[in-house]
């Protein structure tokens, strides 16, 4: 099962990423600004978590490495 984190600053359009820990991503926030999600077993169960946890941000996936996860 993968770990997953979001990043705690948004991007500019105003989105909290959510990555994969694991995949390298070279989009992935410094570490000072990942909030770590746990582990999960797909994006959509890390995107659906963090949602619940601040349901007042907006929160998509990575387009790089939580693609399916990624809306905008």
């Amino acid at each position: 099962m993968p770990n997953y984190i979001i990043n705690k600053n948004p991007q500019s359009n105003g989105d909290h990423e959510v990555h994969e820990k694991q995949a390298n991503c070279e989009h992935m926030p410094n570490i000072e600004n990942q909030i770590d999600l746990g582990w999960h077993s797909s994006c959509y169960e890390a995107v659906a978590y963090a949602k619940k946890q601040w349901p007042n941000n907006r929160i998509n996936g990575c387009f790089y490495c939580c693609n399916a996860c990624h809306t905008s």
